[in-house]
Formats: structure tokens, C-alpha cells, sequence
């Protein structure tokens, strides 16, 4: 079990981040077993031939047989949406004794071959495999999974808004809860694991490659808990227009849909994958819905979110009889 002790003003400043570099990492455990990531299995297929040409033995490395990777490749991300290259350049910074202890926690049976020798060689060949990694697999595809990521925050707002930051937490995951100022994550292990935020607050990262919420090995790092996103099941969905008959004789099938998918907070951009169609086309949609009230919006770092208005609601709830 993990715990945080939020004391003071801390509850309050409970933010969320969303981490190119946590979601790069987390994604090579698909590689060791992909059977345990069948949401994924349509992007290991499109980026095999990619990932042909990458430092391959140093990144299977990087992880173990019970999947657990070293902390120092997961920083805490110090700003909401944090780029990737900022984020390499942490890690490229990272202590010599950092890397060497977060390797020998993962591998404390002995280091494989690859990740022997001086740390400081190690450590540059492993940022530049993980930069090689986002152009050739992850930089096509960034917008849409980065798309679902901002969904994700913002339903994780709209419930602290309306419901408090107990029920926030309650929904994140089935083992995190939040009792008084103490935020818990049940693992299984009878190990207790306690970190003291000690005035830095708690940082949440929803990913799309977690089952589970996890927190670093080492409670004195940053703190931090990366849960699973919602959404993460559509990010590789390629949805065409359609919709409810009464509905699409009113407002044509592609609006129809929009309307539909809009049960959850979405970009154009993620909106134009799942449809099938060009972000621009989706944007003139998105604009007339809203101006009739069935949509509101929101801007998240860059990208604006859209959902169903209590009118969108009660329109799409009619058509559906």
C-alpha cells in the first residue's frame, strides 16, 4: 500500500499533468507482454515496423518481468502540459547515483548486459533511444492519445466541482481513496509505503498504458500517482458518422454523432480521428451545435473540449425514445 499524508494547505493543491515522457515509458511494457495491453494491440501492429529501427535491447531493458521500470524515467512533470523534450532534458540531468540505484531496484538480480558500465554512457544512450522512440512511435500519434488525456482531466474537474475532492479520488481508481487528509492506494502487499508531500503537493498523471495506479518505488520522491485515463479503450477507434434516425433527421448524421460521442468531454482533433474526417469539418460542426446550445466548451493548456449541454442531453435522450 501507498499513502500520502496531505496536510495543511496540500488537499488544495492537488493538480494534474499530463506527461508525454510517463506515457513513453509506460508504453514499453506493451513490448515485454502485449497480451496484457489488448487496447494497444492495433498500435503495436501500425508501429512494428517502426520500432525495427530502434535501440531495441537497450529499451526492453528498461523494464522487468513484473513490468516495473526506474523512477527517474517517470519524473514528476512540472507544469500541466509539459513538452517531451523538456522532459528528456530532466532526465538527462539525473544524478549518476539516482540512475544507478532506480536500475538495481528494477533489476536486483543483476543489470542486463546493456545497461552496464559507466552510468553516464548508459544514461545518454537511454535518452537518446526514448527520443528516437517518440518520433518514429508516439509523435504521429500523440494528438489523439493526448486528446483523450485532456478528457480525462477535465471529467476529473467537473467531479471535484460538483461532488468534492473525495469523490475525486474515489473515482480514479477502485483501490485510491481519500480518508481525511491521507490518500491511499491498496496494492495487494502488505508493505506499507508512506510519502509526506511536506508542502509540495500531489501531482495526478492519467495515462493510457496503466492498468493501475502506481506511485514511485521510492516514497521520498516527488509525489506522485499515475492512474489509468478514462477513455483509453476509444483512443485507437476509428468511428464513422451515424446516428439515431430521429436525431440525424434533424441535424444530419455527421452532427448526429457528435452529439452522441459528446457524452464525455472531446477535442476536434480526437473527434475528427473517431469520425473519419478532417478536424476543420469537424470544427464547423462543433461551432453550429454549439451556437444552438446543445454543446459547451472548454479550454484545456491548448486544445479546447467540447460536451453535451442539458439541452444536448435531453435532445439526444428524446431520440433515443
Amino acid at each position: 500500500m501507498l499513502e500520502y499524508d496531505l496536510s495543511g494547505t496540500d488537499l488544495a493543491a492537488v493538480r494534474f499533468a499530463i506527461s508525454p515522457l510517463t506515457e513513453l515509458a509506460l508504453s514499453l511494457r506493451t513490448w515485454q507482454d502485449p497480451g496484457r495491453f489488448p487496447l494497444h494491440l492495433p498500435w503495436l501492429t501500425a508501429t512494428r515496423r517502426a520500432r525495427e529501427g530502434l535501440d531495441t535491447e537497450l529499451l526492453v531493458a528498461l523494464s522487468n518481468e513484473r513490468l516495473h521500470l526506474p523512477d527517474f524515467l517517470t519524473p514528476r512533470p512540472r507544469t500541466p502540459m509539459t513538452r517531451i523534450a523538456d522532459e528528456l532534458a530532466v532526465v538527462s540531468s539525473t544524478p549518476a547515483a539516482v540512475v544507478r540505484e532506480d536500475v538495481a531496484e528494477v533489476h536486483p538480480a543483476g543489470l542486463p548486459r546493456v545497461l552496464r558500465g559507466p552510468t553516464e554512457r548508459v544514461l545518454g544512450r537511454t535518452v537518446a533511444a526514448l527520443a528516437d522512440y517518440w518520433t518514429a512511435c508516439f509523435e504521429p500519434w500523440w494528438p489523439r492519445m493526448r486528446a483523450v488525456l485532456e478528457a480525462d482531466v477535465v471529467h476529473r474537474g467537473r467531479v471535484t466541482a460538483r461532488e468534492g475532492t473525495s469523490s475525486m479520488f474515489a473515482d480514479l481508481a477502485p483501490e485510491v481513496s481519500l480518508d481525511g487528509d491521507v490518500v491511499r492506494v491498496s496494492s495487494g502487499s502488505a508493505h506499507l509505503r508512506r510519502g509526506i508531500t511536506a508542502g509540495e503537493g500531489l501531482t495526478l498523471v492519467p495515462s493510457l498504458f496503466t492498468q493501475v495506479t502506481t506511485g514511485p518505488f521510492d516514497p521520498a520522491e516527488a509525489p506522485l500517482l499515475v492512474y489509468p485515463a478514462r477513455g483509453a479503450g476509444t483512443v485507437w477507434q476509428a468511428e464513422r458518422p451515424g446516428g439515431p434516425d430521429a436525431l440525424a433527421g434533424i441535424l444530419g448524421e455527421v452532427r448526429a454523432r457528435l452529439v452522441t460521442l459528446l457524452e464525455s468531454p472531446a477535442s476536434s482533433t480526437e473527434l475528427g480521428v473517431r469520425l473519419g474526417v478532417t478536424t476543420s469539418a469537424v470544427n464547423q460542426h462543433l461551432r453550429a451545435l454549439r451556437a444552438a446550445g446543445l454543446l459547451t466548451s472548454a479550454r484545456h493548456g491548448r486544445s479546447v473540449l467540447y460536451l453535451r449541454s442539458e439541452l444536448g442531453d435531453a435532445l439526444h435522450a428524446g431520440s433515443l425514445g
